[in-house]
């Protein structure tokens, strides 16, 4: 090779040593990204011949850097305060693109799709999710009804202040116990209604209704029967309507169950209106339930005709007493017990919280105590994510060799989580040193090598 030779060697040396130098300082300036994948170097040999084929004739070549990616690295996991920032524990990126353009209030986005694991997603004004770096998160919509994935291709994340509309209240269900003697405030009433008859027996007072309470009767009928609580429900239009119910014993095994109407005026107005009968079993057991009409029974439920409360019309609402719920044991109290009524509307709501589970579904929650999952964040993965081409903000493109993006094999979601840089600061000085000292050495060959030729050539003056 010769002093040239060495010249050359050491030249590349400290190109190579340039290099490495330039792939550690991104990397230590880049060692608080969220999301970065650090830059490592690797040296070649470059071999000038074959010296004549005999071990004893062959050099030492030149060197060459090239850069080694570490994307199958990743980075701490460091918890976050923020619903929406998210990391990835296992393989795979989320699915980004950019804005193009605004056009009349309304982001467009580019055709182009890039891969990330910088997960500090935040919504913006417009309902989009993006990072600090601008990249909108992308994912498949939910339907609302079945909870399935929409679309084969992800698309921009959009989850705007649009309320979620009001739902009418189409079923109550009802939990409770009755007791088998209730403490009442009992009275015989002067000058029944038709239909209603007050009937004392022994010390105590039975009322027997096969009719509507009327605004006349409404205190005789309070002091005659117990309370089975209230549950405000939603109309059409989610406006609340109060519903109150009233139970009211006729024998020993057989209540009445009504609901108040919100009527004050006049005294011949419908108060408590009557849903039906129910009679249970001498054990305690619900029976068989009769509906007064136009409400109508099945086995375990009323449907109540045009439920209406002080003039609002909530529609027909299905009460129902599922899977033994309704029963009649002794209650020293004498009192509805293990009383538990829910309902299946709600008014309208806007968007409060997200929450993000570990297969990555966006869960929307609302003012009207309400939860929707709306999207799901696809994770993709790669067959040779090494060679995934780098571009701005911790992102990637996809390449020819890195092939096409696959779904389904990616890694678990973790919310309130980053993945920080995988660039140790400790590291990356260890390095430095041996770089520099490298650097050094090659600067040195350079050196010797210019003072060898010099003495050559003074040899023939």
């Amino acid at each position: 090779m010769g002093i040239y030779g060495a010249i050359n060697a050491a030249i590349s040396g400290l190109t190579a040593q340039s290099r490495a130098l330039e792939n550690i300082s991104g990397n230590v300036a880049n060692s608080q990204t969220v999301g970065f994948k650090r830059l490592d170097t690797t040296f070649s040999e470059m071999v000038a011949g074959s010296g004549g084929g005999t071990q004893a004739k062959q050099q030492s070549g030149t060197t060459a850097a090239t850069s080694r990616a570490t994307n199958t690295v990743a980075g701490p996991i460091v918890q976050a305060q923020v619903d929406t920032y998210m990391a990835i524990n296992g393989p795979g990126y989320f699915v980004v693109t950019q804005a193009s353009d605004v056009v009349d209030g309304k982001t467009t986005f580019a055709d182009t799709q890039y891969y990330t694991r910088a997960g500090d997603f935040e919504r913006d004004q417009y309902g989009y999710l993006v990072n600090s770096s601008g990249y909108y998160l992308k994912g498949f919509p939910l339907d609302p009804l079945t909870g399935n994935a929409i679309g084969d291709a992800p698309s921009v994340i959009q989850i705007d202040d649009k309320p979620m509309p009001s739902k009418a209240t189409t079923e109550m269900t009802y939990q409770a116990n009755l007791p088998t003697f209730p403490k009442t405030n009992r009275a015989v009433a002067a000058g029944n209604t038709p239909g209603s008859q007050y009937l004392q027996t022994g010390g105590s007072t039975s009322i027997t209704t096969t009719s509507d309470i009327t605004v006349a009767d409404q205190q005789a009928f309070v002091d005659s029967s117990i309370s089975g609580g209230s549950k405000t429900i939603y109309d059409a239009n989610g406006a609340p309507v109060s519903v109150s119910l009233r139970w009211a014993q006729t024998s020993a095994n057989t209540w009445n169950l009504y609901y108040n109407t919100g009527e004050t005026a006049p005294a011949t107005a419908t108060a408590w209106s009557l849903v039906g009968e129910v009679d249970f079993t001498a054990s305690g057991v619900m029976n068989t339930l009769t509906p007064s009409a136009p409400n109508t029974a099945s086995a375990t439920s009323f449907t109540i005709a045009n439920l209406t409360v002080g003039g609002v019309n909530a529609g027909n609402v299905e009460l129902s007493f599922d899977n033994g719920s309704l029963t009649q044991f002794n209650d020293d109290a004498g009192i509805v017990s293990s009383l538990d009524i829910q309902q299946n509307g709600y008014p309208a709501g806007q968007v409060v919280s997200l929450s993000i589970d570990e297969a990555g579904r966006i869960t929307a929650s609302y003012s009207n105590n309400q939860q929707r999952a709306v999207y799901e964040i696809p994770i993709a993965t790669f067959q040779a994510e090494q060679n995934l081409r780098r571009v701005d903000g911790a992102a990637f493109a996809a390449t020819p060799t890195s092939g096409e993006p696959k779904f389904g094999e990616g890694g678990a979601v973790l919310a309130n989580n980053l993945e920080s840089s995988n660039s140790d600061i400790a590291t990356e000085f260890s390095k430095l040193i041996i770089t520099q000292q490298a650097y050094s050495a090659n600067s040195k060959v350079i050196t010797s090598s210019d003072k060898m030729l010099t003495d050559a050539l003074n040899m023939i003056r």
